[in-house]
């Protein structure tokens, strides 16, 4: 399988496989603290303009924390995005 292809649900589990036992003991309080700040990141590097793979990385580590946060949830992201937002589903008008 090529990088480009990997899925939500792959990825999720990778993130699981990896890091599911510090993540837990962790928690969500824990857990947000560290997407919270990898947003910040996200947004730094979106005002300064950082170039392209800077930006890349940071959204990575966005959606690293963000499988990490669902893990310790217990959600299912790929499951959650197919029911909120379906591929073929009508057009909706961002609120």
């Amino acid at each position: 399988m090529s990088e480009s292809s990997l899925t939500i649900t792959e990825f999720q589990q990778s993130i699981r496989d990896r890091y599911y036992e510090a993540d837990a003991a962790r928690g969500i309080a824990g857990t947000w603290l560290w997407f919270s700040e990898e947003v910040g990141e996200l947004a730094r590097s979106l005002a300064r303009d950082d170039d392209h793979q800077a930006k890349e990385d940071e959204f990575a580590d966005v959606l690293a924390w963000l499988c990490t946060m669902a893990n310790v949830a217990g959600v299912d992201l790929a499951k959650a995005v197919a029911r909120k937002h379906p591929v073929n589903g009508p057009l909706k008008k961002p609120k």
